[in-house]
């Protein structure tokens, strides 16, 4: 065997390993929250099974994209609207993000399920690839109703592309859009066509197709917040352990369907919050519950382990524009204000890949003394 053969199979076993992790382990999960004011606010984790690049990024208005496909450039647009999201492995395309109107969105990914329309000739002009489509919607789109009659009057077309950075294959995805009044719609892949489906819930997480995670649903009706009664069978009085028994037969794992079911319960049955801030810390707490411990999903491929974990969770607040977020290394909750910026501006803005570790503080010297009765006779 030569040196070239050598190098091609390792190589290849390489992208084996790296698809392998990458399709075993993927858990985003996506929420909504409605608070006392009318105001939403909305939020996902981003779970992989290899590091993810992940920063974010300022697009201006009036800034040029060209989309790529299979076949070279695609589709040709110049922003309407300045954005503020998060891009990764340097590319600028936003696979999470909120523009200067409101509107959100949030790339998921959708193994074995999504299909992506082959780029022709004929096509080209309207193609792009997966996170070109999700930076088309965000740049030119102010509502969730445009985004719908743009996206099925075909006015777009999505790629099967291979992205710079990214695993060496097509990566799958499915999107969620939202508005600031609260309306929100999934964007899927299916069969070589987007289709939109209206998400009232507002919760998103992976395979398989929206469709069939809402009729999972209806396996899991009887649920409730509100603990079960005592029980009384032939005089015996049975009552329930603790609290939390309403919820008894909640799915705990991390299969998507599990966390669909989860992310659905949870958003709907939290109490609403004054307001959009009070919201944003709500929307964490409730995302805490869908954090994947290193070590409890992996995917073995050729003898080599790779296991999930959370690498980014984040939530945006549409009325003030804010997106905070916090990682893995650091749960310190940061913020960034897309109004602090110039969406005039020529260039790019980007902010610095994290480098930070988590802090400790030490709460030690802060005991202060406290006279007991005894002490004061």
């Amino acid at each position: 065997m030569n040196r070239h053969s050598v190098l091609f199979r390792a190589l290849a076993l390489a992208a084996i390993l790296t698809f392998a992790a990458a399709q075993g382990a993927s858990a985003c999960t996506g929420i909504m929250l409605r608070n006392a004011d009318g105001t939403i606010v909305h939020g996902r984790t981003v779970e992989f099974g290899i590091p993810l690049d992940i920063t974010y990024a300022v697009l201006p208005r009036n800034y040029n994209f060209t989309g790529q496909t299979p076949l070279g450039d695609g589709k040709k647009w110049t922003t309407r609207y300045g954005v503020l999201g998060a891009i990764v492995f340097g590319n600028l395309g936003v696979m999470d993000g909120v523009n200067e109107k409101g509107l959100a969105i949030g790339a998921f990914y959708f193994p074995t399920a999504a299909e992506y329309t082959p780029t022709t000739p004929e096509n080209q002009s309207k193609s792009m690839s997966s996170i070109d489509f999700s930076t088309w919607i965000l740049t030119q789109f102010a509502t969730v109703d445009e985004v719908r009659a743009a996206v099925e009057a075909g006015e777009a077309i999505v790629a099967p592309t291979l992205l710079p950075g990214w695993p060496p294959t097509v990566q799958p995805f499915h999107w969620v859009v939202y508005d600031k009044s609260g309306k929100s719609i999934v964007i899927e892949p299916l069969g070589g066509k987007l289709v939109v489906s209206d998400n009232p819930l507002g919760v998103l997480t992976n395979s398989p197709s929206f469709d069939w995670h809402m009729t999972n649903l209806r396996n899991y009706i009887a649920l409730s917040p509100r603990d079960v009664p005592p029980v009384k069978l032939d005089g015996t009085t049975f009552q329930s352990f603790g609290m939390g028994a309403g919820m008894l037969g909640l799915p705990g794992d991390f299969t998507p369907p599990s966390r669909f079911v989860r992310a659905a319960v949870f958003s709907a049955t939290a109490f609403a919050v004054p307001d959009a801030q009070s919201g944003i810390l709500s929307g964490f707490h409730i995302l805490n519950n869908f954090d994947i411990p290193y070590g409890i999903a992996r995917v073995e491929a050729q003898g080599v382990t790779h296991a999930d974990q959370t690498i980014f969770t984040t939530m945006r607040d549409p009325q003030s524009l804010r997106v905070y977020y916090k990682s893995y290394h650091d749960q310190t909750i940061r913020m960034v204000d897309l109004n602090h910026f110039d969406l005039n501006a020529k260039d790019v803005m980007r902010l610095p890949s994290p480098t930070a570790a988590q802090s400790v503080v030490d709460m030690s010297g802060q005991f202060q003394p406290r006279k007991t009765a005894e002490a004061a006779e």
